[in-house]
């Protein structure tokens, strides 16, 4: 294995800094569409977390959570997208503040 070796602390570091920035994502946009590929960088950060700590400690259950991780957003995405095409045909808008406002 003379392959690369990255510190653990540097992948979650990066891990770290993906997450919050979905999070901020999440918290700062209103837009339907926005806050779905914010969901999907926190997951994918999640996963990152995962592979890295199963490839540090020799064990495969990083692979495994990252392949739930994997099927999970992709039914989040399906879900998501569903519900995008329906609130864009109910309210004309993809804006949570508006789509809000137009409850009734």
């Amino acid at each position: 294995m003379g392959g690369l070796q990255i510190p653990m602390t540097h992948v979650l570091l990066l891990a770290a800094t993906l997450f919050s920035c979905g999070l901020l994502g999440l918290m700062l946009r209103r837009n339907i569409i926005f806050m779905l590929m914010s969901l999907e960088v926190m997951l994918n950060a999640a996963a990152l977390a995962f592979v890295a700590a199963g490839a540090k400690w020799g064990q495969a259950d990083g692979q495994v959570i990252f392949l739930l991780i994997l099927t999970v957003a992709a039914a989040e995405v399906a879900v998501g997208l569903g519900l995008v095409l329906q609130i864009q045909r109910r309210f004309k808008t993809l804006d949570m503040d508006q789509a809000n406002r137009l409850r009734g």
